[in-house]
């Protein structure tokens, strides 16, 4: 029997094993695919949050020429920015979670009792943990959501290639850029989007055309067709595809049952920003302290896994979790109802704030006073339409901020 069974070998499933390694846990995982298999989606990070935890090493590029368009001139954003080596981050985490028995298959069922969790294979298999993790992703094998509603996702159309000229200058990142010269005036009082660019050396870029929420989702044709139209204005041709990314991920999935046996980590937690799509920094940040409390109750041998969970669930989602939880999804709801002209006139708002503030609320590292004062600071610096948009949408989504108060 294992102390933990950690379901899913991706980014989620293998911080996580390698956690409860470290630990000191007996640690069994179960994936379809091998924990060595390549991780399809690139992952962008701000260099300090990996500088606090030490893991630099694990950055494939760094740029520190890193600029936002919000108009027709740049707005420069004096934060190195990186894109983590997914291979470096992966090969990092199996050492560190080398004693881990990695089993292949598909989860099933499991079964509950009052020491132990069996987990059944689809094949049949059964493997047996005091506890059991879920990071199957945001379509989780095992997690039960809280309830139903309509999701907003975050989507993305790249290439990464040769183009007929550099798409921005060389050795500079591109974080946003919401400029819509390109598109028709009818075009342009459609949901809005912008592209991202990164140089990544010796001619080759990678240029993504990308919604930040949306419900329904933006098509990949309409952001492949937005990212060409775009590339086309500025007068650039792809002369070399070296990959095309399609990137399709939920904004505000349901929070998870806190009171169930199993416990979640990663998108099937629900753990990724509503108001900006970050997760892999939350996920290195919040690690310790949940692999930390499920470490700590595993020493009492008469736990049940129902004891177990909650101990883990309390971890990571705390009130104060919670609190800060509804307030982004009040953000995310706000930005979706924006035209163009106030989501260009938000962020240009956004961005001149004080560092401290702006970081710390796309990490998800100020705590609920200084979020809420952030917010207000922000407001009134706000041109009219912006703060017009914000009070409607305390008319139309004030629940979120009476459950953030609630929490």
């Amino acid at each position: 029997m294992f102390d933990a069974l950690v379901v899913g070998a991706g980014p989620a499933g293998l911080m996580m094993a390698a956690a409860l390694t470290q630990a000191g846990l007996t640690v069994g995982g179960l994936s379809p695919q091998p924990p060595t298999a390549p991780w399809p989606n690139t992952y962008g990070i701000w260099a300090d949050e990996l500088e606090a935890l030490g893991l630099t090493q694990v950055l494939g590029h760094r740029w520190s020429d890193v600029v936002s368009y919000f108009g027709s001139e740049p707005m420069p954003l004096p934060r190195t920015y990186g894109l983590l080596d997914k291979d470096k981050l992966r090969d990092h985490l199996l050492e560190k979670g080398s004693g881990t028995v990695w089993q292949r298959g598909y989860a099933r069922t499991v079964e509950h009792f009052a020491r132990e969790s069996r987990l059944t294979t689809q094949s049949g298999d059964v493997l047996t943990a005091r506890i059991v993790i879920d990071t199957t992703g945001h379509k989780p094998v095992l997690i039960k959501r809280q309830r139903d509603y309509p999701i907003a996702y975050q989507s993305a159309y790249g290439v990464v290639g040769k183009f007929s000229k550099p798409p921005t200058r060389p050795g500079q990142f591109v974080l946003m850029d919401y400029r819509a010269d390109h598109l028709s005036a009818a075009e342009r009082q459609e949901p809005p989007t912008f592209v991202y660019t990164m140089d990544f050396g010796e001619g080759v870029y990678f240029v993504e055309e990308t919604s930040l929420a949306y419900e329904p989702a933006i098509s990949f044709k309409v952001l492949k067709q937005r990212l060409e139209k775009r590339l086309a204005y500025h007068g650039i041709q792809i002369e070399e595809v070296h990959h095309v990314e399609k990137c399709l991920f939920p904004m505000n999935s349901p929070l998870p049952v806190l009171t169930q046996p199993v416990v979640g980590f990663g998108g099937s937690a629900s753990m990724v920003h509503p108001a900006s799509g970050y997760m892999q920094g939350a996920m290195l940040r919040r690690l310790p302290d949940v692999a930390g409390a499920i470490a700590t109750v595993l020493h009492d041998a008469t736990a049940s896994p129902h004891t177990i969970a909650n101990t883990a669930w309390r971890a990571l989602w705390s009130s104060e979790r919670l609190r800060k939880h509804y307030i982004y999804l009040f953000g995310m709801e706000t930005l979706m109802r924006f035209d163009h002209a106030q989501i260009c006139q938000f962020f240009d708002t956004f961005f001149k704030l004080p560092q401290e503030k702006w970081a710390g609320f796309l990490a998800d590292t100020l705590s609920t006073p200084e979020l809420l004062g952030s917010m207000v600071h922000m407001f009134g610096m706000a041109p009219n339409p912006v703060r017009w948009g914000l009070m409607r949408s305390v008319g139309t989504d004030g629940l979120l901020l009476f459950n953030a108060m609630s929490a």
